[in-house]
């Protein structure tokens, strides 16, 4: 039993082998065809996308109950449910279905308390990405916006007459 687990066969490593050149080839195909959102983080939609395509190449790769053809088959599944959602992302009633909203975490030098609290990010998590976009007074801060991706994103600048262009904040929550 232990060898089995430590040590394979020749025929299962070829087998592997062959997978993994055809799973290769497809993802390679399929990205170029679909694009490269196909592997981003921009929504949690894309997230789960990117999740469900590296289980199927698991499975396909290192399991026998998934043949070559089918694990393709899932890929383009994948790719292709991804990229109708891409294309109905243009209109709002469907976006507002699969898209989360970006959220306001400070205006200017002032915390958001409340929209810290929904995105659940502390205060160190905060100075964190503070120290992180080199903000070395917090009269620098513009705006913190939590993405739709998880990320922190600080707008910043020296210049105190400065302020953030609407359009750039054009969809993020206040509240």
């Amino acid at each position: 039993m232990l060898n089995d687990w430590i040590f394979s066969n020749s025929q299962t490593l070829m087998f592997i082998l062959i997978s993994t050149i055809g799973i290769f080839i497809s993802v390679v195909i399929l990205t170029r065809l679909f694009g490269k959102r196909s592997f981003s983080k921009m929504s949690s939609f894309d997230f789960a996308c990117t999740i469900a395509m590296g289980s199927i190449i698991a499975s396909t790769l290192l399991t026998k109950s998934v043949s070559l053809i089918e694990g393709v088959f899932g890929l383009l599944s994948i790719y292709t449910l991804q990229g109708i959602t891409a294309y109905l992302r243009q209109f709002k009633v469907f976006k507002s279905l699969v898209d989360n909203n970006p959220l306001l975490l400070m205006d200017g030098e002032n915390i958001l308390w409340d929209n810290m609290k929904k995105a659940k990010v502390t205060e160190d998590d905060l100075k964190a990405k503070l120290r992180e976009a080199n903000v070395i007074k917090i009269s620098q801060v513009k705006a913190v916006i939590f993405e739709t991706t998880g990320d922190i994103a600080v707008l910043h600048n020296d210049q105190e007459n400065m302020s953030v262009d609407s359009w750039i904040l054009e969809g993020v929550n206040r509240s």
